[in-house]
């Protein structure tokens, strides 16, 4: 049998959805680059990894998934500044933001703490 996993639904409700929107932010990452590629190119690996690492309970995976996900918020309001408030991208914003509150959620860090190996 397998032993690896690529969610687990026996984490809390914020650690399973942010592997999720991991997955979903690394496709994404690679179809649709909105900083340069290089960029987006790591973003999109860290939080593909990072999502994996999370699904599996890895302490270097939920470390790489919040940085990542930090990264790509930052690279946002880095590159668009103050027009990310009125253009299409602040959907993008929304999820990112969504992505860091679940990964930093109480709950979660609580999780990760305790059974993350």
């Amino acid at each position: 049998m397998n032993q690896w996993k690529w969610v687990n639904h026996f984490q809390p409700q914020t650690l399973v959805v942010a592997t999720f929107l991991c997955y979903i932010d690394a496709v994404f990452g690679f179809i649709f680059p909105i900083v340069t590629s290089f960029a987006a190119f790591l973003m999109a690996i860290a939080l593909g990894a990072g999502g994996f690492g999370v699904a599996n309970e890895k302490r270097w995976g939920y470390a790489v998934a919040v940085a990542g996900a930090v990264f790509q918020v930052a690279m946002l309001l880095a590159v668009f500044g103050s027009t990310l408030l009125t253009s299409t991208l602040i959907i993008n914003l929304m999820f990112d933001g969504a992505l860091v509150a679940l990964l930093l959620h109480p709950m979660s860090r609580e999780y990760q703490r305790i059974w993350f190996k």
